[in-house]
């Protein structure tokens, strides 16, 4: 496995024991089709949420959730419709949250949650 990819997976694991912490249910992770990837989906009570997750190492490029533009959102957003049709979840709402995680050299990872950003 890559150095990045070593990252990224890392970063998928902070989110989801970030939203598992805040009593969400997960209900997929990495959930990939032809045209992309979701990182997490996960229920927060009765709303679905698709979590878009951006991992850095530092914030010498700029923070990780600047990484998240509108034509990755809108990717995301027809992604999440695509995972509807294919699953028998109704939930009340749907929403895109960004976590954004970046890793110091030392210490815990930071964690930003970014809720409803479409």
């Amino acid at each position: 496995m890559r150095a990045k990819d070593a990252v990224g997976r890392y970063g998928e694991d902070v989110a989801a024991a970030h939203v598992t912490a805040q009593g969400w249910q997960v209900l997929e992770r990495n959930w990939r089709v032809v045209a992309g990837e979701l990182d997490l989906i996960a229920l927060d009570g009765d709303e679905l949420v698709v979590v878009e997750v951006k991992t850095r190492r530092s914030a010498a490029f700029g923070h990780p959730a600047e990484a998240v533009t509108r034509h990755k959102l809108a990717r995301v957003r027809r992604l999440a419709a695509q995972w509807l049709a294919s699953h028998d979840t109704r939930p009340a709402s749907v929403r895109v949250d960004v976590i954004a995680v970046l890793l110091p050299r030392q210490g815990a990872a930071q964690v930003e949650h970014l809720v409803g950003v479409v």
